[in-house]
């Protein structure tokens, strides 16, 4: 049996276990610090994203709409 792929795969896993530790690690600490401006900043985080897509959604919806009656399809119900 090769030892390459034994050896790579165990590098591997050892890597991202270390890395996935860290990482939760740093985010159990960062959530310790300031809750309330992180909720704040999540909140309006969110209601920026929310606005930003219903303005996207809108403006799609008005696109189509304009090229529907520009090529004349008839999209009447039956």
């Amino acid at each position: 049996m090769e030892w390459f792929p034994i050896v790579a795969v165990t590098f591997k896993l050892l890597v991202l276990g270390t890395g996935m530790f860290f990482a939760i690690k740093w985010h159990y600490d960062q959530g310790k610090k300031g809750k309330v401006q992180e909720r704040h900043a999540v909140l309006q985080g969110a209601a920026k994203a929310a606005a930003i897509f219903m303005l996207a959604l809108l403006a799609l919806g008005f696109i189509i709409f304009g090229l529907v009656s520009r090529l004349s399809l008839d999209l009447s119900m039956p």
